[in-house]
């Protein structure tokens, strides 16, 4: 993610100039073509960092050896006949009925930050390292493809992520426009939605400048230079260079400003969530998708692993496997399921698409470290909402959870499928940094994922 420190008052004031007298920035010179009707108005891509592991989460194997079983989380029927998931998931086993389990993803790379940006992006790097750099030669998030595409009404942010930006070492690309330019990046809240006060940080009009100042440039170029230090934090200004109309729309949209304020909702809500910054940040999640966001990318964690990290449990160093597990699956089972049911009980869950997914997942035999390492060859992800079919497995693993044998699926699929849901065409184009046209997607949508 690029945060820039630089002086922004003069390049304010030339793009002020440009933006409100000599012209407007052509943000939607792209236009998709409609491939159907459109089956989700909102994607909330839940990004597991870290990779799940399958065994103990969606495709359990209770007639494996007892080395590739693990020793961590055993399993139970859900709710649909036939279908296990792990008994430290008990929320989403008693509501398996209400989404789609995938369980034969697959692709090649072994590091976190390659597959993480093929996870982010649905497109894989040049090789699989990792010291792979964030760069303008890659792709651009999922949720900048569809601000270019297909943006949001004015008054509310079409992209929006938090509340991490994700690495390991070096910060792993697909989290923001790259070659489509800071106009289309995401709207950043890095504060903890879980912490007293939290609240969106922007741009706020002082008390004596009223809305309608603002069709004046003079009066805007005045309030710049009086929030010029505050325009410096704000991650609306992220770009406000290239999108000043954006930044003014969001500075004068109360609706959506009130999404960013947890305060509106119950106690008991809150609770049911969990005081976690995870949980928060899904019923955040939630709030956004209500006030008309179209891609709300919510990081589960900041780093991989470690305690109150991501999922990766390699066993390295003494790390405590079993304490591990017994974190991540309680914490993914208070919140999926809540913020499924919630979305559901709102009549929102119909037109939400939400995408439950890591970058690979775990080797099917316990490691010599008493860990799971990398496995990109076989690994799961749950979608519900968005016109997906419920109650539905699609593919399945051997009986070691380590290679699909029915079905098959990469996330260029996965990438097709969600903007399928959206109502663009896969194969329609952007054009890089050499001009050159790229499809948003390499994959095909799957299709049996839809009722």
């Amino acid at each position: 993610m690029h945060h820039t420190h630089l002086s922004r008052r003069s390049a304010l004031r030339v793009g002020g100039l440009g933006l409100f007298g000599l012209g407007y920035p052509q943000l939607l010179e792209a236009s998709a073509k409609a491939a159907h009707k459109a089956t989700a108005k909102t994607v909330i891509f839940l990004h597991q960092w870290g990779g799940p592991g399958q065994h103990e989460t969606f495709d359990p194997k209770p007639d494996a050896p007892a080395e590739v079983r693990g020793p961590w989380s055993r399993w139970t029927q859900s709710k649909v006949p036939g279908t296990l998931v792990s008994d430290k998931l008990p929320k989403l086993a008693a509501m398996t009925d209400k989404f789609t389990i995938i369980r034969c993803l697959q692709h090649s790379l072994k590091n976190h930050n390659s597959a993480g940006y093929y996870s982010l992006t649905g497109v894989a790097p040049p090789t699989d390292d990792q010291r792979l750099r964030d760069s303008l030669e890659l792709f651009p998030a999922y949720g900048s493809i569809v601000d270019k595409l297909s943006p949001a009404p004015k008054g509310v942010a079409s992209f929006v992520s938090f509340p991490h930006v994700i690495a390991d070492g070096s910060i792993t690309p697909g989290q923001h426009a790259s070659f489509l330019g800071k106009g289309h990046n995401p709207l950043f809240v890095g504060q903890d939605p879980n912490a007293n006060g939290f609240k969106l940080p922007e741009l706020t009009l002082p008390e004596n400048v009223p809305i309608a100042r603002l069709e004046h440039r003079q009066d805007i170029l005045k309030l710049i230079d009086e929030q010029s230090e505050l325009l410096e934090k704000s991650l609306v200004a992220q770009g406000l260079d290239e999108t000043y109309q954006k930044a003014v729309a969001l500075l004068t949209a109360p609706r959506f400003k009130e999404a960013f304020d947890l305060t509106k909702e119950s106690r008991e809500t809150r609770d049911r969530y969990g005081r976690t910054t995870y949980g928060q940040s899904c019923l955040l999640a939630r709030r956004l998708a209500e006030a008309g966001a179209k891609f709300v990318n919510v990081y589960f964690a900041r780093t991989i692993g470690g305690v109150g990290g991501g999922w990766d449990y390699h066993g390295f160093k003494g790390e405590n496997v079993a304490a591990r597990v017994d974190y991540l699956l309680p914490e993914t089972d208070r919140t999926l399921s809540t913020l499924l049911e919630d979305l559901e009980q709102r009549g929102l869950l119909e037109s939400t698409l939400v995408v439950w997914v890591g970058e690979f997942g775990r080797t099917p035999k316990i490691s010599n470290n008493g860990g799971r390492d990398h496995w990109p060859q076989c690994y799961v992800a749950v979608l519900a909402g968005g016109g997906t079919k419920r109650g539905f497995v699609y593919g399945a693993s051997d009986r070691f959870g380590a290679y699909p044998t029915l079905g098959a699926a990469r996330p260029e699929d996965l990438s097709a499928t969600i903007f399928h849901a959206l109502g663009l065409d896969p194969e329609t184009e952007i054009r890089d940094k050499l001009n050159r046209p790229l499809p948003i997607s390499r994959g095909k949508p799957i299709m049996d994922l839809f009722a």
